[in-house]
């Protein structure tokens, strides 16, 4: 189609498509694909707000785990992640289901007649950043729900994904660092304890763009807050550790 394009995620051969029209992946979603950790091969790990299926489709290259489970709102985007599941012969691994993170008892169902099972083990999230009535509104209606908290509030990631996450398991988000005391304080109200915090800054001297937290459910109040990650070097070329996060250690793009 004339308004898509196939982006190469430069890892085991896969690549997605996007559409132009819609909300396009960034480096965010690549980053919170690289903050997961899944070292057990029976994980189930769902990806709310699974837009195009970016982190779903790049954890089946860097983590372990059984079955993953996209959970898509938007009809255009959900038709968009099956063809790029497809795409990259992925049935067998990732399953998609079209439907609202808020509707939690379609979402058990679901587990319950694919993988036997009620609760996952790992649920990540890039979910929209942007309060109702705040920044600039977008006229395409699927890049302005993507972007904007109508369909998806930051309460709504917490909420169901403390409903859907056994005892212990494991919330990956990525967010504004403006949002921070939101990103604690609502999580806490639901048994979501941050475990791991990681800033990223554009360049060492500016202040963090992104921040990466994991959350455990029913988890200790001990929290680690790692290194920054810089984007770009004083030569305004990316910084070793984001060649390495994208494949692309030693190169030159």
């Amino acid at each position: 189609m004339e308004k898509e394009r196939i982006d190469d995620l430069e890892i085991n051969g896969l690549k997605i498509i996007q559409n132009k029209e819609y909300f396009c992946f960034g480096m965010d979603s690549v980053l919170l694909a690289n903050f997961v950790v899944s070292n057990q091969s029976k994980n189930v790990i769902m990806d709310f707000c699974s837009g195009s299926g970016v982190i779903p489709i790049l954890l089946t290259a860097k983590q372990n785990f059984s079955k993953g489970i996209c959970v898509e709102l938007q009809k255009e985007m959900f038709s968009l992640l099956e063809r790029n599941i497809s795409f990259n012969h992925l049935e067998q691994k990732l399953l998609c289901q079209n439907v609202d993170i808020k509707e939690t008892k379609k979402i058990r169902e679901f587990l319950l007649n694919h993988v036997k099972r009620e609760e996952v083990d790992i649920i990540t999230c890039n979910p929209p950043y942007q309060k109702l009535h705040t920044g600039m509104k977008n006229e395409n209606p699927v890049k302005h729900l993507a972007r904007h908290e109508i369909a998806c509030t930051l309460e709504d990631v917490f909420c169901s994904a403390s409903k859907l996450l056994k005892s212990k398991g494991k919330l990956y988000l990525v967010h504004r660092p403006d949002r921070l005391v939101d990103l604690l304080s609502i999580a806490r109200k639901y048994q979501l304890e941050a475990k791991r915090i990681r800033f990223v800054h554009p360049k060492k001297e500016m202040k963090a763009s992104i921040v990466l937290i994991e959350y455990r459910k029913d988890g200790g109040k001990e929290l680690n807050v790692e290194p920054p990650l810089i984007e770009y070097n004083e030569q305004d070329d990316y910084t070793e550790e984001i060649y390495r996060i994208y494949g692309k250690e030693g190169k030159q793009w």
